[in-house]
């Protein structure tokens, strides 16, 4: 049993296709069919049940996936452990995506210009996929923003932000001097798709104050919540991260009052995998910085 056939075991079985596995693994399907099958006939059954366009983990292959990932995570931990220099090795590091490409450019910059000869690898995806990736040790740690539904991660709370209420510069409430949720009540919200957190965010903040946001629209990409906005097809809450990267005169953003809406960023990994210097330095890259005195 080679340890490429239990990767490539793994990828099938989380894809649950030897199509998308193939496309991941960058090998051909005939390649990835012919390793698994090897592997089977070694084991002397089948460890996946094909079906028309998908396939299902025998009985054989549930067992077989909870050995596979112990093997290789013992594996890859021993190696990690043996070359932990603090200064040089990989860190995966997973972010949401209303956090990612306002958050980690900077940390990224900061952590390279620190440890040089250290490489960062970055996956941006759903809280869900990065919590499951995180849990089988395909990403060292995951940004998130709370709360999450896990019980085997560790997570630290990393700071809070505000959520800003943007609106197009014409729009009724826009020269309105303090603005309340209840304001902000009779106007259909542009949200992004159920997939992000953000949207549950919003609607749970909504819904604690016995309002239920109206979304008219949804979509996938938060920049285009905000190009919506500025064509007056509803408003929405948008992270204070975003708002200082937005240059644009089409938007105004302001504060609600009592209370502000509010998000936690936290970060979530493993505790039961290694934890390398390099890894636990990167963790501190993530933290605020102290203000001056």
């Amino acid at each position: 049993m080679e340890l490429d056939q239990l990767r490539y075991f793994l990828r099938v079985a989380d894809r649950g296709s030897f199509t998308r596995a193939s496309e991941d693994l960058m090998i051909s399907q005939p390649a990835l069919s012919r390793s698994i099958q090897k592997l089977e006939e070694e084991l002397g059954q089948p460890v996946f049940e094909r079906k028309t366009r998908s396939v299902a983990l025998t009985d054989a292959g549930i067992l077989l996936q909870a050995r596979a990932q112990q093997v290789l995570s013992i594996l890859e931990d021993t190696k990690a452990e043996i070359t932990d220099d603090g200064e040089s090795g990989r860190v995966r590091v997973g972010a949401i995506p209303t956090i990612a490409p306002y958050f980690l450019p900077e940390v990224l910059r900061r952590f390279s210009q620190a440890f040089p000869h250290a490489t960062t690898i970055v996956q941006e995806n759903t809280t869900e996929l990065l919590l499951k990736s995180c849990t089988q040790g395909e990403i060292d740690l995951a940004i998130i923003a709370l709360p999450v539904p896990t019980k085997y991660l560790e997570i630290e709370e990393l700071f809070e932000e505000e959520l800003l209420l943007v609106l197009p510069p014409d729009h009724p409430l826009a020269a309105k001097p303090r603005i309340r949720l209840r304001d902000v009540e009779p106007f259909p919200f542009v949200l992004l798709d159920e997939a992000h957190c953000l949207s549950d965010n919003i609607v749970s903040f909504c819904r604690q104050r016995s309002f239920q946001p109206v979304a008219v629209e949804r979509t996938s990409q938060l920049t285009m919540v905000q190009e919506l906005v500025s064509l007056s097809h509803g408003v929405s809450m948008i992270p204070a991260m975003a708002r200082r990267r937005d240059q644009s005169d089409r938007r105004i953003y302001r504060s609600l009052v009592n209370p502000k809406p509010m998000r936690t960023i936290a970060v979530a990994w493993n505790p039961y995998r290694f934890q390398s210097r390099l890894l636990q330095e990167f963790r501190d890259f993530l933290r605020p910085v102290p203000a001056a005195a």
